[in-house]
């Protein structure tokens, strides 16, 4: 028999609550007022479910402002310390465990170099353990206040309750990265993709903010991307949507490192471009190396943001999005300089009428954007109008 579909009390006020946070934790400090008018309830149920919020510290008062005739409006904000969140990023060179409270201040850092080419599974599961504990224990939280733990990973996150990594570029075909996770803590697990990671970070707090279609690239050692489409990631049927670094930009082309030839990957990441330039860096050195590229005008660059505006023409004609976000700590260093030929380069290469070349920017979030992002992933549930997001992978 087929449910009604009827939403039940319970369920009104669960999506009540969600609109409040959701008012209050995007938008800033609020009057009930003000709540009233930006989500629609009327100014009885604002006043009942900021009271139940006010009790179970979920908010706190931030100040008065002064009203029109009548007593001083007191302003309302989700409490920072009311929960905390954890936000893994591993990457090329390093494991980067950040803690973070629910305002997104850093609480406590905790770094791990990884320095072999096929990064171990459990020496990369090590070093997330030894970094979770070690942040809860310099932040001074106390465990139960930890909401979870967001991993953000390179490569395809199959969902599944042992959270398979395919990540070709660290030679791991479906690494068991979340069970490994889950025999060390008892903390609730999501792990994601980390350039969606990134996404979900600069469409929350970032460039990507306010936006409901648009494209955030990601560019370090390697090239990642998110789409976001009617202001969600899109991730397609197998979840690995968005590998905007595997776009062919030049048929039978250098080889990359996914094994086929041609990608964008395979010039554009960092690494493929100190190759190219007949630059030797150790991962741990590529920065460095690339920022000497840059200031010596290596003709690599240029070809590079040729290709880089080629890529991103394809995009645009694919998906049509209102903004591009570029961050990743090679893309930051590379647009910081060149973004003026980055939308040049894809002006050039795009049909006038849907593009403006200024909707080509930076990420504002900055190389560590990864954690930050993997950070929301457990902090999206605490809103409570939805569970754990199914797109992306929960080990219970």
């Amino acid at each position: 028999m087929g449910t009604s579909g009827r939403k039940t009390v319970r369920d009104l006020r669960r999506g009540n609550r969600a609109m409040l946070l959701r008012a209050l934790y995007f938008g800033g400090p609020a009057s009930r007022n003000e709540l009233s008018a930006q989500t629609g309830l009327s100014a009885a149920t604002v006043s009942t479910m900021t009271g139940d919020l006010l009790a179970d510290n979920v908010i706190v008062e931030a100040g008065q402002v002064d009203s029109d005739g009548g007593r001083p409006r007191v302003l309302l904000k989700v409490n920072p310390a009311y929960g905390y969140a954890v936000g893994v990023d591993v990457g090329e060179t390093q494991v980067k465990v950040e803690l973070f409270d629910l305002e997104m201040n850093v609480r406590a850092r905790a770094h791990y170099a990884v320095r072999s080419a096929k990064h171990d599974p459990e020496l990369v599961a090590r070093h997330i353990l030894t970094g979770v504990d070690a942040v809860i224990a310099e932040g001074e939280v106390p465990p139960g206040q930890v909401l979870g733990v967001g991993v953000g990973v390179p490569g395809i996150v199959e969902p599944g309750p042992d959270g398979l990594v395919r990540a070709k570029t660290f030679g791991w075909e479906a690494v068991p990265l979340g069970a490994l996770l889950r025999a060390g803590t008892t903390l609730p697990l999501v792990l994601d993709n980390g350039a969606k990671t990134m996404g979900q970070a600069e469409l929350w707090f970032g460039s990507g903010r306010g936006t409901r279609d648009a494209i955030i690239l990601l560019v370090g050692s390697g090239v990642g991307g998110t789409i976001v489409t009617d202001g969600r990631i899109y991730r397609g049927a197998g979840m690995a949507a968005g590998e905007v670094g595997h776009l062919k930009v030049v048929a039978g082309g250098r080889a990359c490192r996914c094994g086929a030839r041609g990608c964008l990957e395979a010039y554009l990441g960092a690494e493929a471009m100190l190759e190219r330039a007949g630059v030797e860096a150790d991962s741990a050195d590529e920065e460095a190396a690339l920022a000497r590229l840059l200031e010596e005008g290596s003709p690599v660059i240029g070809e590079s943001v040729e290709l880089l505006g080629a890529g991103l023409s394809s995009l645009v004609h694919l998906f049509n999005p209102e903004r591009i976000v570029i961050g990743g700590w090679a893309g930051l260093m590379l647009g910081g300089r060149l973004l003026g030929g980055i939308r040049a380069a894809t002006a050039a290469n795009t049909q006038a009428q849907p593009f403006q070349p200024e909707s080509v920017v930076l990420g504002r979030l900055g190389p560590d954007a990864v954690a930050l992002g993997a950070a929301t992933l457990v902090i999206e549930p605490f809103f409570g109008d939805a569970a754990y997001p199914s797109s992306v992978t929960t080990i219970a």
